[in-house]
């Protein structure tokens, strides 16, 4: 999904005593209080992995994954990062169910930057609801690993044949004499073993805690205040840091009229003058931040030919009109059959373009990043990332050293949705570092919210244009649809010119429904600000224009769009199967409108969604209140293959259908003369817990292969409730959000 050359375990340790990282530390084997099974590391293997990283294979080396205290406890390093949507509470499931180790035995902590962590294709990167779903076999092999070096010491220990030996939570034993061994008195020798080439698992059938609902490992810490963030980080003798940013991409400052006055000002260190913005060091953040925002700042226009620089009469209005306007046909994606010939001889042609606006991320945790430059060359970060090895070589080329001098400290991030990756300038560590550098002290740099809005990574604005041929019998026979715009991918990972983008038309192309004849294609426009990955990227918005389609299809053909969707779905049971399972779980379909018990008049609108290799079906029920949409309950019917948690992938269902209803109501990210006309949640409209409907989820297993659990819960809702609002309403909403339509009580 995301190709990139990530860097390999450091060629060199530091040995002057000087700071670096503790789980750098950890992971070399240098602990002197306790013998975990990751301590004991001979020093010759330890010089091979810094000086053949290249050839270690991830995912194989127990050590650099696990340990195993004295008293029976065990820490695993995962390869990905926790940002709420659970996955260390489920590989903390997936190892323990080999190992047998209970769950709630193991803490969990983000592994470094490293070879043995490259789990995603040779890279490593947190999302794409990709985390579970890409390491599941690997963990299980490294539970199992582990349990047969505790199995080998102890038949040594015990002089049996391992074959005589089993296991118990936590302890070895041999149940002919009955001797025990708890792991944490076998861990240290275990460590000098190697982990077998070959390892039996565990039978499904025979599982204690994979696909159960274990309770989650953070949650006490999270409810009580304990777990700590970034912007929790701290360090001695650092300085708190605030910045202004140019008000357009591109422009720099140049005179600041009061710079004398506000470094006079209470707390006031320096102030900079950065890449696109101004900061101000302080010895408290709020210090900083009164005097960055007191700044009079002269700011320059940036140059003409200044990549991604945000011209002044830009207009998210206006790029819509722009995507409209571009000419099509694209580069296909898809082309099954002739499209065009069979629309030629359509009984009807139906046509529709449908558009979504720019999303801001809205995280609760504002941006945030700490340096401190260390005695012996090397820079230590804590910033909030979904991959390490990304951000350690971006720092490093910042900094201007060696990647390996780059000590990268991961916490849980306060907030996920896509908005830590690599964005350039959307992040804050670049400023972070040169601000550490120039006053000789660690600096943490926290945007304000004011800032972070401004320099979000937007989701992109989307627009889809989509024609449909149906034959004397009201069945759709031909779909044409071009996608317009630009995807994250081809920004941040580069741009095939002669290739449709799989991302820009994810939720477009290749669904399921048997049309004999379609065509869907890309066509690309770059959008002028910095665009970034949004929870389920694509399908966000791209679901809602197909399915929304869909309904108008088979309102001109004079079909109930749910039966539409059986019939021409007869051909994938596994599809079938779950649109039916959506139906009985909502008592039954019935599109409506109908008088509820309360009196109200309501409708149904129901949708489909493939994303990340889940499967997904959603019902949404909606009424009219003064103008606006109130949606009552959304069912939804999700089947990601196979399931580790039921408890979370139930909440994060629950979790995206918030997410999407509030985008279907009444997010958008407006741009005017360049500039965001809205810099705080003051006045960006999320939804509020007064508008949350009930939701129901079912989950079904249906055996096929793991797919992803924190994102395929929101495609099918934007449609879902457009399709009910037309169905109650008789009005075809086809740009959201809904907030920007008043209905006429219906």
């Amino acid at each position: 999904m995301m190709p990139m050359h990530m860097p390999q375990i450091p060629d060199t340790l530091p040995t002057d005593g000087k700071p670096f990282n503790l789980s750098r530390r950890r992971f070399v084997g240098a602990s002197l209080s306790a013998l975990v099974l990751g301590a004991l590391l001979p020093g010759k293997v330890v010089r091979a992995a810094q000086s053949q990283a290249a050839e270690i294979k991830p995912g194989t080396r127990v050590p650099a994954f696990l340990e195993i205290r004295p008293d029976g406890t065990a820490l695993l390093r995962s390869p990905f990062v926790e940002g709420g949507q659970g996955i260390y509470t489920a590989f903390a499931q997936i190892v323990g169910e080999e190992l047998d180790i209970a769950p709630d035995r193991f803490s969990v902590e983000c592994a470094p930057p490293g070879a043995d962590y490259l789990l995603v294709d040779g890279a490593r990167f947190t999302g794409g609801s990709f985390s579970v779903r890409s390491s599941f076999e690997v963990m299980r092999r490294l539970g199992a690993s582990a349990r047969h070096m505790l199995l080998q010491v102890a038949a040594t220990r015990l002089k049996v044949p391992l074959a005589s030996l089993t296991t118990q939570p936590g302890v070895v034993v041999h149940t002919a004499s009955g001797r025990t061994l708890s792991y944490g008195e076998l861990a240290a020798l275990a460590a000098a073993l190697q982990p077998p080439e070959q390892v039996p698992l565990r039978a499904r059938k025979d599982f204690r805690w994979i696909g159960k609902s274990v309770p989650r490992l953070d949650a006490h810490d999270k409810s009580t205040g304990k777990v700590k963030y970034n912007i929790d980080a701290e360090v001695e003798g650092m300085l708190l840091a605030a910045v202004q940013h140019a008000p357009r991409m591109g422009g720099e400052p140049e005179a600041i009229a009061n710079e004398s006055e506000v470094r006079a000002m209470p707390g006031v260190h320096s102030i900079h003058r950065l890449p696109g913005a101004v900061a101000v060091v302080a010895r408290r953040w709020w210090q900083a931040r009164r005097a960055v925002e007191s700044l009079k700042v002269d700011w320059k226009e940036a140059a003409p030919g200044t990549p991604h620089a945000m011209p002044a009469n830009f207009s998210s209005a206006g790029m819509r009109a722009t995507l409209a306007a571009a000419p099509g046909p694209g580069i296909s994606a898809e082309s099954i059959g002739d499209a065009a010939k069979a629309l030629e001889s359509a009984s009807q042609v139906i046509e529709a373009t449908y558009d979504a606006p720019y999303l801001v991320h809205g995280q609760l945790e504002p941006p945030s990043a700490l340096a401190r430059w260390n005695t012996d060359g090397t820079l230590e970060l804590w910033l909030p990332n979904q991959a390490q090895e990304m951000f350690q070589q971006a720092a490093a080329r910042v900094a201007g050293i060696a990647p390996d001098k780059v000590i990268v400290h991961s916490s849980p991030l306060g907030g996920f949705f896509g908005r830590h990756f690599l964005y350039g300038t959307a992040n804050p560590f670049p400023q972070a570092i040169q601000l550490a550098k120039a006053v000789g002290r660690p600096v943490k740099l926290i945007w304000s919210r004011e800032e972070e809005f401004l320099r979000d990574a937007l989701r992109p604005m989307g627009l889809a244009r989509l024609r449909a041929g149906i034959d004397e019998n009201g069945l759709p026979q031909a779909l044409y649809a071009e996608a317009v715009g630009e995807s994250p991918t081809e920004r941040w990972f580069g741009r095939q010119p002669d290739k449709a983008n799989d991302s820009a038309v994810e939720g477009i192309a290749e669904k399921p429904y048997a049309i004999p004849d379609r065509r869907v294609a890309q066509v690309y426009l770059e959008h002028p600000p910095t665009i970034g990955f949004w929870r389920s990227v694509g399908h966000s918005m791209n679901d809602f224009f197909y399915e929304s389609f869909f309904d108008e299809v088979a309102d001109a053909g004079k079909q109930d769009p749910y039966e539409l969707r059986l019939r021409l779905l007869a051909d994938k049971p596994r599809h079938k199967a779950l649109l039916q399972a959506v139906a009985e779980l909502s008592g039954g379909w019935k599109r409506g409108p109908f008088s509820a018990s309360d009196g109200s008049k309501r409708a149904r609108g129901v949708a489909m969604a493939s994303p990340f290799g889940s499967e997904v079906a959603t019902i949404a029920e909606v009424s009219i209140e003064n103008g606006s949409v109130v949606a009552h309950d959304v069912w939804v019917a999700f089947d990601p293959g196979s399931i580790v948690n039921p408890a979370i992938v139930e909440a994060q269902v629950r979790s995206a259908v918030a997410l999407g209803l509030s985008s279907t109501l009444l997010e958008e990210a407006v741009y005017e003369n360049g500039m965001p006309r809205v810099r705080n949640f003051g006045a960006y409209a999320i939804l509020p817990p007064g508008r949350m409907p009930r939701v129901h989820v079912r989950i079904v297993e249906s055996g096929a292969p793991m797919g992803g659990v924190g994102e395929p819960g929101l495609p099918g809702v934007p449609p879902a409730v457009i399709n009910a609002v037309a169905a109650l309403t008789g009005q075809r909403v086809r740009s959201l959000p809904l907030s920007k339509t008043h209905f006429a009580g219906a």
